[in-house]
């Protein structure tokens, strides 16, 4: 067993010599075996060894009798210890959580303390190779992508350094054995044997019919957890990429939209991770009611290139795919960004407008040319000063050749605006409300005729949305 486990300690860069490791000791096989191996190592490595202990207060005296045990073996083999009682009832009671996850983030909370107080370098635990074939069936029961089809990591970062997993390697059996062996005591938590929780009916029920088949599974689940880690790491890398430079997030990042187009010239395996990193950036915590069929929705609506589509996600997130343009936001109005304005143009003026363009307004000849993004008419034809704002309910206009007028709402439709650039769009109007200027879209025919005199020119300049 050693030269397996010390091979994989290599090769995954799990140690490192001169270093203080804590070892998470349950008073179980699997811990106990952890805290020998590594003591094993200590003179050789120059570890500084402490063992870190929780009694979960589930099994009364019997589990604070484990944390006691552990310390008395402690002392006994002269490693320093540190052992906390927590209470997971009323966690999990205030938190509305399950006892298996309650008692997972109390545990964990107390290592990452104890990780900080001795600056430590690793936090060892004894998960073995049945715990990542376990982790990974229990993934396969409800995981409905590769991106949360993951197991237990060989190593990770955390607190002032890094989880470590020496055991994967190798089998529940072997480390039983390492016990009988070194005539190593453990204490057996009598709770594994009941199928309540989800990992003990794995556990009990399915992994002695899969070992019938394939007693080496562990080392062929923990190659496939490893290639899943490694392909994973870098396609998240990759959307990461795509996202910071096709999609724009504001109000802190509560809206984000893109061009959907941007999107969709990329891989699918792409597209899903940069919508898995969306929601990432948008939910403070994914929603528990957040599904695969919520991803299928998004891409459903990720096909449409025509009007406006609309879906409620959980927790009030809004999608909308409005002429391709996605938008992603809640639906409260502290999330939702207030686009209107109201400003007045002064002659000779300058304005800046929200979306980053600029609007100029000048005295000039009259025989200066008309282009999309300028407006020339007759100071006579209106009444100043001029205003510029965003649209308002009713709002009509007309322009030469059209027989009466129309309202804006249907311009803006007619023109393919999205829904979420609509209530944003710059109007100009005389100070009687007349709308002169629909801004790159439709210019208003005044009702007075054009007369000799002082003529104006309107001067847009994009800015970058």
């Amino acid at each position: 067993m050693k030269k397996e486990v010390l091979t994989f300690i290599k090769k995954n860069q799990l140690l490192r010599e001169n270093t203080t490791v804590l070892v998470g000791v349950s008073g179980g096989p699997d811990s106990m075996a952890l805290l020998h191996f590594l003591s094993t190592l200590q003179h050789g490595w120059n570890l500084k060894l402490i063992a870190v202990s929780v009694d979960h207060q589930l099994r009364g005296e019997e589990s604070l009798a484990d944390l006691e045990y552990v310390k008395g073996i402690c002392d006994e083999w002269g490693i320093p210890f540190v052992g906390t009682s927590i209470d997971v009832v009323s966690y999990k009671k205030k938190n509305g959580i399950s006892t298996e996850v309650a008692a997972r983030e109390l545990r964990y909370e107390f290592f990452k303390k104890q990780m900080e107080i001795f600056q430590a370098d690793f936090l060892a635990l004894g998960h073995h190779g049945d715990d990542q074939v376990e982790t990974m069936l229990m993934k396969l029961s409800r995981a409905a992508s590769s991106s949360s089809f993951a197991g237990i990591p060989v190593r990770r970062e955390f607190a002032t350094g890094n989880i470590i997993r020496p055991f994967l390697c190798i089998t529940k059996d072997v480390l039983e054995a390492y016990c009988r062996k070194h005539q190593i005591e453990v204490r057996i938590d009598p709770t594994n044997y009941e199928t309540e929780y989800t990992r003990n009916f794995f556990r009990n029920k399915v992994m002695p019919l899969i070992k019938e088949k394939n007693s080496n599974i562990h080392n062929t689940v923990q190659h496939l957890s490893e290639t899943l880690s490694e392909d994973e790491q870098f396609l998240r890398k990759e959307a990461e990429i795509v996202v910071g430079r096709i999609v724009k997030f504001q109000a802190g990042n509560k809206l984000a939209t893109f061009d959907t187009k941007l999107l969709k010239n990329h891989a699918r395996a792409l597209q899903r991770r940069a919508y898995h990193l969306i929601l990432n950036y948008l939910y403070k915590d994914l929603p528990k009611d957040l599904s695969y069929v919520h991803e299928e929705q998004f891409f459903a609506l990720l096909q449409r290139e025509e009007g406006n589509v609309r879906l409620d996600f959980p927790s009030a997130l809004k999608l909308e795919n409005s002429y391709g343009r996605m938008s992603l936001y809640f639906s409260d109005q502290q999330t939702v960004p207030n686009h209107s304005y109201h400003y007045t143009l002064n002659i000779p003026g300058k304005l800046d407008l929200p979306d980053g363009s600029t609007i100029t307004a000048n005295f000039v000849e009259k025989n200066n040319i008309q282009e999309n993004l300028s407006y020339i008419f007759s100071a006579e034809q209106v009444t100043l000063p001029l205003h510029i704002r965003t649209r308002e309910p009713g709002d009509r206009m007309s322009w030469k050749g059209l027989s009466g007028s129309k309202k804006l709402k249907d311009i803006l439709i007619d023109a393919k605006i999205p829904l979420s650039e609509r209530d944003r769009w710059p109007v100009v109007t005389d100070d009687q409300g007349e709308i002169l200027w629909l801004i790159g879209l439709k210019k208003g025919k005044p009702k007075a005729p054009w007369k000799h005199g002082k003529t104006i020119q309107l001067y847009v300049e994009k800015g970058k949305t």
